[in-house]
């Protein structure tokens, strides 16, 4: 049974509907922390779909700045590629809850909806150690079979790209999977099939 409350903002919503307002029906990005393990746990969950982690961190202004193109990527794919977010905030001081707030405001400015949100519940240092990193941006793309396809993070990029990633390079590699996929398929579909007699 619904609230007094409750039935008053089901009723003030449907009146604002009706009379041609706006009422907003996206649901609040869900945000989790979580531990490296947890977060290669997720990763291995999606096995059987393209999987693209962006680790990022509000403090990070190419991260801000290209954290667009992770929600564009899962607009554009829905179906096939499945995209994760690791926010990396905690800096030891407080509790890693604290970090969440911030971290939310900013996906759901975003639109982050189609991702899987998550804040490393480590410290900064501690969570680059087991990811191998120096620094965010990274962006990890895994192939449908599970393996690494690619890390794209500044140090990879200078001496790869001559220059900083994008998401436009991210875009690429993943339809460039999504092409060895379904080459993939065909052929296998192509041995299976029998002539027709």
């Amino acid at each position: 049974m619904c609230s007094k409350r409750g039935m008053r903002l089901w009723l003030v919503c449907g009146l604002m509907a009706s009379a041609g307002f706006a009422v907003a029906t996206e649901p609040a990005v869900r945000v989790e922390l979580v531990d490296y393990e947890g977060l290669m746990a997720k990763v291995k969950k999606h096995e059987g779909k393209v999987v693209v982690l962006d680790c990022w961190s509000t403090s990070c202004p190419p991260c801000v700045k290209e954290f667009p193109g992770l929600v564009a990527l899962a607009d554009t794919h829905p179906d096939t590629v499945v995209c994760l977010s690791l926010a990396v905030e905690y800096d030891g001081f407080g509790k890693p809850e604290e970090c969440v707030p911030p971290v939310q405001a900013f996906l759901e400015k975003v639109g982050a909806f189609r991702i899987v949100n998550c804040v490393a519940s480590e410290e900064a240092d501690a969570i680059y150690k087991k990811l191998d990193l120096a620094s965010v941006p990274a962006v990890y793309i895994w192939k449908t079979d599970g393996s690494l396809r690619v890390r794209y993070d500044d140090e990879m990029a200078s001496r790869t790209l001559g220059r900083a990633f994008s998401y436009a390079d991210v875009d690429a590699t993943v339809r460039s999977v999504l092409a060895e996929q379904g080459e993939r398929s065909s052929q296998s579909h192509r041995a299976t099939e029998r002539p027709l007699k």
